[in-house]
């Protein structure tokens, strides 16, 4: 046998696992060393890893025909830790990386695809089935191959944004903004968990979740209304008895979807509505949640988001101290009023406020409020009030079945004003409740509604029966209620899921209220660069505004167009394309 045939069988040997072919391998391989490097490497070493790419190729296609992913992965893993001890045992230590990189190649970078999208236990069913150790395995396999790492991350997100594109497209989830959220919010956990665990905390891997995230959620233009529900929900009741440590947890999650939002002037919006109806109402578990929630509000988007906000604690703390004083001040006159009011003084543009909604209040009520309008100008001269009464509440005593059974009723104002007229009336119809409150015929139909239909807390009766109201309909008060509770609520101030027309009023305020947002952008653009180009521009503004919402590039055109009519810009003379700012 000639030197060379026993060379080519050494460079078999080791992978063919014939003992008599290790040992003799041990011999020669420690002749050719002692001849020098350069013997080495040409007589053996390039040999070797010739025969261990062929051995290898082969193994791979045998393992990834009869194996699963997870097996597949344990026998790469087997033969790279074998290959490093051979390398121990007899050959020279300058091989190491070269037949590590032999069978990187052949065993997992000529595979990852396959291995990836294998039926039943590549990647996605790894995921679905929170399989870390696999997991953790091809992340650390992959790890060792160029792209293995990056082909990862574009299945992985892939399949995050189909999944949560089905979610945020359900139209069951999306009937219950709670349990939507809470979806999304255990989707993320998920994920986070898959991150942290089986994928050494890559923040590679936590952008790719980020990103894949804010696609989807973006997708679903409801999104900033319901995180803001569920937000709602949360601090009203879902909260209640946590301990602080809860609360920050729940709360920290919420703003991670949170910032995924790209119309956070959309939460805004929603936001006041809901965190008004809490003020407003008292119904909020917790003083320190709320400015725990509007602390990391301002942390996230800066002061000019959350000082309306904050605007609205201070008016709920200064109208508490105007009662007292208010109080104090009828106690020194010896007056007393026939019911106990309470005021909440909102400073305009602060509060979600309505335009002034006419409603004929009960004569006792209409002079307490006297009482106090009188009070609050003469310590505030040239301010105007103005009754907010679709935003009340009040306290009602009722008694039912002859006298014999006794309950506190809390309504709106609206509700309130209805329930008084049964005073005096044993029936009436729907014109004689709307002629005689004046309430705006939309509330007036919730509020009948709510008095007569609502099962259990039916404290009115209508004729005929049904779950709408009608014009036609008569309502009595129903004698016969009963409850086991001596204190009902009916028809709470909370936060619903807005109606389609209210969907389209709301957006229509919030494009409204970006213009002068865009504008204002515009000048501030145009005013430090004196000239720009139009792609420039919007490319700028959008920039700018991105913390807040996506700018439509058409509507800044317009905005544009309208600052030139105003003359704060111009066009170059030369250029259409150019604009010029006028100073």
């Amino acid at each position: 046998m000639s030197i060379s045939q026993v060379i080519s069988q050494t460079a078999c040997a080791p992978h063919q696992h014939s003992t008599c072919g290790v040992c003799c391998c041990s011999v020669l391989l420690q002749m050719l060393m002692d001849l020098g490097k350069p013997t080495y490497e040409e007589d053996f070493e390039r040999h070797f890893l010739a025969a261990a790419a062929d051995f290898y190729a082969k193994e791979a296609q045998e393992f990834i025909s009869t194996c699963n992913a997870p097996d597949y992965m344990r026998k790469a893993e087997k033969r790279l830790a074998e290959e490093v001890e051979r390398v121990k045992n007899y050959l020279d230590e300058s091989t190491e990386p070269k037949i590590t990189r032999v069978a990187e190649n052949e065993l997992i970078s000529a595979q990852m695809k396959a291995l990836v999208e294998m039926e039943g236990s590549g990647l996605v069913p790894l995921l679905i089935d929170d399989a870390y150790e696999d997991l953790g395995r091809m992340y650390s396999l992959f790890k060792r191959v160029d792209d293995g790492l990056s082909l990862l991350k574009t299945v992985m997100g892939s399949h995050i944004k189909e999944q949560g594109k089905t979610l945020v497209n359900d139209p069951e989830k999306t009937k219950d903004p709670v349990e939507y959220v809470q979806a999304l919010l255990e989707m993320r956990d998920k994920y986070e968990n898959t991150i942290s665990r089986a994928f050494n905390d890559d923040k590679s891997f936590r952008n790719t979740l980020n990103q894949s995230f804010e696609t989807f959620i973006n997708q679903q233009q409801r999104s900033p209304e319901f995180i803001s529900l569920f937000i709602d929900d949360r601090l009203r009741k879902g909260l209640k008895g946590a301990s602080e440590g809860d609360v920050e947890v729940v709360l920290d999650k919420v703003m991670a979807l949170f910032r995924y939002l790209q119309e956070k002037d959309v939460f805004e919006k929603y936001y006041k509505q809901h965190l008004a109806k809490r003020l407003l109402s008292g119904r909020t578990v917790s003083d320190d949640a709320e400015r725990n929630m509007l602390v990391k509000l301002k942390t996230e988007c800066g002061y000019q988001f959350t000082s309306k906000l904050e605007s609205m604690f201070t008016d709920i703390k200064t109208s508490r101290d105007m009662m007292a004083d208010f109080k104090a001040r009828l106690a020194e006159k010896g007056e007393e009023l026939p019911l106990d009011l309470s005021v909440q003084v909102l400073t305009t543009g602060s509060w979600p406020t309505q335009s002034s909604s006419k409603c004929v209040l009960p004569r006792e009520l209409e002079a307490a409020c006297k009482s106090f309008q009188d009070f609050y100008l003469t310590a505030h001269s040239g301010r105007r009030l103005s009754w907010q009464t679709n935003m009340g509440t009040a306290d009602l005593k009722a008694a039912f079945n002859g006298g014999r059974e006794k309950h506190e009723i809390t309504v709106s104002t609206y509700q309130m004003v209805i329930l008084l007229l049964f005073n005096d009336a044993e029936e009436l119809s729907y014109r004689e409740v709307a002629e005689a409150t004046e309430i705006p015929p939309a509330d007036l139909k919730r509020s009948l509604q709510s008095l007569a239909c609502a099962k259990g807390k039916n404290v009115l009766r209508k004729e005929p029966m049904s779950k709408e109201v009608e014009e036609t309909d008569k309502f009595s008060f129903n004698d016969a209620f009963t409850s086991k509770l001596y204190k009902i609520k009916i028809g709470t101030v909370s936060a619903q899921k807005e109606g389609e027309v209210e969907k389209q009023e709301t957006r229509h305020k919030v494009e409204e209220d970006r213009k002068p947002q865009i504008e204002a952008a515009i000048v501030r653009i145009m005013k430090a660069r004196k000239r720009l180009d139009h792609n420039s521009v919007v490319s700028e503004v959008t920039r700018q505004l991105a913390a807040r919402f996506l700018p439509n590039p058409a509507v800044i055109k317009k905005r544009i167009e309208s600052l030139i009519e105003r003359e704060f810009l111009e066009r170059d003379p030369t250029d259409r394309k150019v604009y010029v700012y006028l100073a």
